[in-house]
């Protein structure tokens, strides 16, 4: 408390005139240094950091767009690759069954040619057996009519004619 000067005590709820100067001048002097000072100091921060967020904001956006465009990107390359692989994959069932259709023809072929050539080949050994057994069954039917006639038939020429007539008549009496 302060006791004035001529011994009269101060009431406790007035103020004293002279701290009420002193408190508004040092207000005042405070509110001086915040306005000038401090104030643009925090509102250039205040404005850095809202320039910041929407920066951030702008940026993420344009991410987000890339980020968009690229996944439409990679749908479509997808969508590419799936259709190549089905077109691949088209061609190679279109070239396998190509290919099985040309070793089936020439199985065939191959096969026509072996038989064929196994026939050729029966024709001939046929064509050699018959000749050898007409010759051999002709000389045992010459030995057999000698015999049985009792002359020889050494003659070339006629014995070859007797087999003939004889084999002919046998083909013709087989033929009906």
């Amino acid at each position: 408390m302060f006791i004035a000067a001529e011994g009269v005590e101060h009431h406790p709820l007035v103020p004293i005139w002279q701290e009420i100067v002193i408190g508004s001048i040092s207000f005042a002097l405070l509110c001086f240094v915040l306005l000038k000072f401090v104030m643009p100091r925090m509102e250039s921060m205040y404005q850095a950091r809202v320039d910041a967020i929407e920066g951030g904001i702008k940026r993420a956006e344009a991410a987000q767009a890339e980020a968009n465009q690229l996944l439409e990107q990679y749908r479509a390359q997808l969508a590419e690759a799936r259709t190549d692989a089905a077109r691949i994959r088209d061609d190679a069932r279109a070239d396998a069954e190509g290919i099985r259709k040309d070793v089936l023809a020439k199985a065939r072929e191959e096969s026509d040619r072996i038989i064929a050539a196994g026939k050729e080949q029966l024709v001939a050994e046929r064509s050699a057996i018959v000749s050898e057994l007409r010759a051999e069954v002709g000389t045992l039917a010459v030995d057999l009519a000698g015999k049985i006639v009792g002359e020889s038939l050494a003659d070339e020429a006629r014995r070859k004619g007797t087999v003939d007539r004889f084999l002919n008549g046998l083909e013709s009496t087989g033929a009906r």
